[in-house]
């Protein structure tokens, strides 16, 4: 076994291997499931985000309730009439709603008429914003007491450059810039021009869906990232940081939310009139389940182990949610080029274009900054611990007095 200590470098890169290592495994099924060559299951994306949800609900419920990690210990209790219950429960179960939005607007985005890859960077992009501002706000607000490095900074500058490639490689944006590269005497730089209608381009902005997913998306994962952060940087002087059980009551709040939300789809849909494709897809995903919808739900408990690594990553002890939100985006990235590559050569899905491995350069170099200031952190933490197992009369004062 590599046992490693909480808060490690190595404990993170466990971690993140296992979040690759999963999400790998997810990316590949999506598009396996998906394709409909002769051959292959040709499943709506609507039915495999069913499935897939069932799969991952499953293994996610299995283990929290398993291993029992629903207790959470709190020095603060809430009594409502005869319940008493702990104060986290206060925010924590409405971050499982959030959650509840999260899992089904991650892949309803890629059932839309839009390119997946733009859905996917702007996504990915859009919650590395998120945790430098959670960053910025819990910092005002005197939660946060660590400093975000310049290397998270410039990380998040190329992360940004990442989603730029993939959003602006246009034909309108990318020609004009081959020709004036041509008339320079760059002669190469033509094979770069792009004909009409291919590449990337804003359809996203004119569907009404896609930017519905996508604010909801968005808006669900910034309150809970701000949840996760508050949880994290409000912890006192031997309160244990329980990311399991925070896990636990978040995902059973979630469990609840989607059911709830199921059945009023199923049952009340048709007399409300919401006769949307999607609505009509989903209820015939239960009421006439695909002959392969077992192994799609198999399949789905990849995507179950895989949330436990996003959580973990994004509640790392000792970090910022600038490095954490970096870590997961990135690597989810990463395994989303690996997943692609690997489908590409396992049964001849789409192979990475040149955006994408511009998009891929951006994160390699986004991701070369981290280790520099993971060696900053790891110093900050060693002095942290020095100065707690100190007397309080040999700490510093304002250090002596936050900690009190």
């Amino acid at each position: 076994m590599w046992r490693t200590r909480e808060g490690s470098t190595a404990r993170l890169l466990q971690l993140c291997l296992g979040y690759f290592a999963f999400y790998v495994v997810t990316g590949v099924t999506v598009k396996y499931f998906g394709k409909t060559d002769p051959g292959y299951p040709g499943m709506d994306g609507i039915q495999y985000l069913v499935y897939q949800t069932v799969g991952g609900s499953f293994v996610a419920l299995g283990v929290v309730l398993v291993r029992r990690w629903y207790r959470l210990e709190s020095r603060q209790q809430v009594r409502w009439g005869r319940l008493v219950f702990p104060a986290e429960f206060l925010y924590i179960l409405p971050s499982g709603v959030c959650t509840a939005v999260v899992i089904p607007t991650t892949t309803l985005m890629y059932t839309l008429p839009v390119s997946v890859m733009v859905a996917m960077v702007i996504m990915r992009g859009s919650i590395i914003v998120v945790s430098r501002l959670v960053d910025s706000i819990q910092a005002r607000q005197g939660l946060l007491r660590r400093r975000v490095y310049v290397e998270e900074n410039l990380a998040v500058v190329f992360a940004l450059l990442a989603v730029g490639a993939q959003i602006l490689w246009t034909p309108s944006l990318v020609n004009p810039l081959v020709d004036w590269l041509v008339r320079a005497g760059v002669g190469v730089a033509g094979a770069l021009r792009l004909q009409s209608g291919d590449g990337r381009n804003f359809e996203f902005l004119r569907s009404r869906a896609a930017m519905t997913i996508l604010s909801s998306y968005i808006i669900a994962y910034t309150i809970r990232i701000y949840i996760m952060n508050y949880y994290r940087n409000t912890r006192g002087r031997g309160q244990k940081l329980d990311n399991k059980a925070f896990f636990a009551i978040e995902q059973l709040a979630a469990f609840v939310t989607i059911v709830l939300s199921t059945a009023f789809v199923l049952l009340l849909a048709p007399s409300l009139g919401w006769n949307a494709k999607q609505i009509v897809t989903f209820r015939q995903a239960f009421l006439s389940p695909h002959p392969l919808w077992g192994w799609a739900a198999l399949s789905g408990t990849a995507f179950g182990f895989v949330a436990f690594f996003s959580v973990f990553i994004f509640m790392f002890k000792g970090r910022t949610a600038t490095f954490a939100g970096l870590v997961n985006r990135l690597t989810s990235l990463v395994a989303g080029t690996a997943a692609t590559l690997f489908s590409h050569y396992a049964f001849g899905a789409r192979f990475p274009e040149f955006a994408d491995w511009l998009a891929l350069l951006f994160i390699l170099v986004a991701l070369g900054f981290l280790p520099q200031a993971e060696r900053k952190r790891q110093v900050e933490l060693v002095q942290a611990r020095e100065i707690e197992a100190a007397p309080p009369a040999a700490r510093p004062a304002r250090v002596a007095a936050s900690a009190g």
